[in-house]
């Protein structure tokens, strides 16, 4: 899913690609799905400018230090369980499968039996990424909603807990989504409940995620630390330190390290200077046709097309364990005390070798 192009000391890269005319051929990685090409800001972006943090950096020569967390969560999507190996540093699997139909239907639960390997805790993660969705299933007094906390109580038994994982709640619907987690929380006992919340720097108007009123309902809260630049924006760093540790200090204010999971990425991304995807109109054709000199023009049952290459440069911004052993001690300095990644498959094996579970 991601092409990573690897660079040292995460420097651009250009690279050149040949395309045909409406096909530009790279891809970036996904953050909260398996194939996701998200196109506008994480709300985080939103937010005014917050002013830089200089983060002080350790010598890449040194040998990295061992970061210990009291918990490590970690991302497995449905048939790619192959990606989980006895043995890692993992408490929690959060297993990313399930979502909600168009008819806001509980469809796609992921088979736990597929980890029975892992003596951990699996979560069953839960997603619903569409506004207008996620609106009809939460709204108040509906059967479609009153089905599905039916439908997800009843698929969460097989599990150790619940995630919820609904990206694009509109903010009119905040009270409808507190209820909607509360109803959860009343029916799943003893299993835990939790959530995967955007990354905010601070309070921001018209939120439907507030951290202050979810944190009392579930067990835990993951901020996801990730996409600070998405496949839309323009290059930068998925989750950069200065980003971060704004991210995580507002959260450990509002939600606190009792319930907080910081999210980290294991993907990266690239970007592209050019994409000839697009519509075109006569006289752009007769244009591009002039100057890449396009001569071999033929025919498929009447209609013409033709071929011609693109110079692409990429930039590529990616996670290594110098990164990853960066943030995550940026964190613990913080006070930060559970971590997730999303997700595995995606990392350098090289990360294992500086994880552990421990206080």
């Amino acid at each position: 899913m991601i092409q990573s192009v690897i660079m040292k000391n995460i420097r651009h890269y250009p690279v050149f690609l040949f395309v045909f005319c409406g096909f530009l051929i790279f891809s970036c990685g996904s953050s909260r799905s398996t194939d996701n090409g998200d196109t506008e800001p994480p709300p985080a972006e939103l937010e005014e400018e917050d002013e830089e943090i200089l983060i002080e950096l350790p010598p890449e020569e040194m040998a990295l230090p061992v970061s210990s967390f009291r918990e490590i969560w970690a991302y497995v999507v449905a048939d790619r369980e192959a990606a989980f190996r006895p043995g890692l540093p993992i408490s929690d699997i959060g297993y990313f499968g399930a979502e909600i139909s168009s008819f806001g239907k509980l469809v796609d639960v992921p088979n736990r039996r597929k980890l029975a390997a892992f003596k951990g805790r699996v979560h069953m993660v839960v997603a619903c990424n569409g506004r207008a969705l996620s609106h009809f299933v939460l709204y108040p007094g509906r059967p479609e909603r009153q089905a599905l906390v039916a439908d997800l109580l009843k698929a969460a038994g097989d599990f150790d807990g619940l995630q919820i994982d609904f990206e694009n709640v509109p903010w009119q619907d905040a009270g409808a989504y507190l209820t909607f987690l509360e109803e959860l929380r009343s029916g799943l006992g003893n299993k835990m409940l939790t959530v995967a919340l955007r990354a905010y720097t601070r309070k921001v108007e018209n939120d439907p995620y507030p951290y202050e009123k979810i944190k009392p309902i579930v067990d835990r809260i993951l901020v996801m630390a990730y996409d600070e630049h998405w496949s839309g924006s323009s290059p930068g760093s998925i989750a950069s330190l200065s980003w971060c540790s704004r991210v995580a200090d507002y959260a450990l204010k509002t939600i606190g390290p009792e319930k907080l999971i910081m999210g980290l990425p294991f993907y990266g991304r690239a970007w592209g200077n050019a994409n000839p995807s697009r519509a075109l109109i006569y006289s752009t054709i007769a244009s591009i046709i002039k100057e890449y000199d396009v001569s071999d023009i033929q025919r498929e049952n009447g209609i013409p097309t033709f071929k011609y290459r693109v110079p692409v440069t990429a930039t590529v911004y990616y996670e290594d364990a110098y990164s990853l052993s960066v943030r995550m001690e940026m964190y613990k300095s913080q006070g930060v005390a559970a971590i997730g990644f999303w997700r595995l498959g995606q990392e350098t094996p090289a990360v294992w070798k500086i994880l552990a579970l421990g206080n």
